[in-house]
């Protein structure tokens, strides 16, 4: 790699945790309540952008229908849902190596923050962050991933040149690109190589020793 990072920018779901079943039960649970039946193939789709999104996007949800979607939704994501995921293999050993290598950590998720942090310290893993950084519980104050980014270079102290976003959606290269960063899309979480591609990532790893490769050698 030509050019030497100092900060890493990791997106969540589809990237750290494979949180499909939880997400999927959770929005299949909200969606029932509304009298819509769903594939749980289907409700994938929600990992990624905010929920609000996802409810007026794809089910043609108004403002308050949604913020009524995401209330339910947490009904059964905060009881069971959050855990209803494991993380991908080789993370630990990635984040470990990131910070033996001097690297800072910053966790950039649209997952609430609250939620985001209760994960990370229920894998053991909040000790490789330097800051975990997500949308507010009110999808509102700081819901998308734009959002998301500025607060976590806010917090962080991290500068666009030095730092590198991985995530495995168009949103987590989307807004690299807005803010100035070169970014790894990652091909075992929920976006193809063919969207990560189309939306201009910078590097493409398809492995956490591929990640690893790129930032270390």
């Amino acid at each position: 790699m030509a050019k030497k990072y100092n900060t890493v920018f990791f997106d969540l779901d589809g990237t750290i945790i494979d949180s499909g079943e939880g997400v999927s039960n959770s929005v299949l649970y909200a969606l029932e309540k509304f009298g819509i039946k769903e594939t749980k193939e289907n409700a994938l789709k929600f990992i990624g952008p905010p929920l609000a999104h996802s409810f007026k996007q794809f089910y043609g949800f108004s403002d308050e229908k949604a913020t009524q979607g995401i209330e339910i939704y947490r009904e059964y994501y905060r009881e069971k849902g959050i855990f209803e995921c494991y993380i991908y293999q080789g993370i630990e050993e990635l984040l470990c190596a990131l910070k033996k290598n001097g690297y800072k950590v910053v966790l950039c998720t649209s997952k609430p923050e609250k939620y985001a942090q209760q994960i990370l310290n229920h894998f053991g893993i909040m000790k490789y962050f330097d800051h975990a950084c997500g949308a507010t519980m009110d999808e509102k104050t700081r819901a998308t991933k734009d959002d998301v980014m500025k607060y976590a270079f806010k917090v962080s102290g991290a500068k666009p040149d030095s730092t590198i976003m991985i995530g495995d959606r168009m949103f987590d290269i989307n807004s690299a690109n807005k803010f100035g960063l070169d970014s790894i899309g990652v091909t075992f979480g929920y976006g193809s190589q063919e969207e990560l591609k189309t939306a201009g990532a910078t590097y493409i790893a398809g492995s956490c020793n591929e990640i690893k490769e790129l930032l270390i050698g």
